[in-house]
């Protein structure tokens, strides 16, 4: 007997919102460890860093989406 699972909602298996709010995130944390001043100038490379990878993580999705689209054989599926 084999049980029917479920289709997991599209809005939970897009990852737009979550690389946007994480890119925001470390944007706000940045701007606000720059503006404290030397206090938290050991922060300011993790920040840099965060955004980096943010930025890094939204380029592999956009190459794998245009694949995907474009029907490339080895680009993911579902985006």
């Amino acid at each position: 007997m084999t049980q029917n699972v479920p289709q997991i909602p599209p809005r939970l298996t897009d990852p737009r919102p979550v690389l946007a709010i994480g890119c925001a995130l470390w944007l706000l944390a940045t701007v606000v460890v720059w503006v404290a001043g030397e206090r938290w100038a050991s922060a300011r490379p993790i920040c840099l860093m965060g955004l980096v990878v943010g930025a890094i993580a939204l380029v592999i999705y956009l190459v794998q989406r245009r694949g995907a689209r474009r029907g490339d054989k080895g680009a993911q599926t579902g985006l």
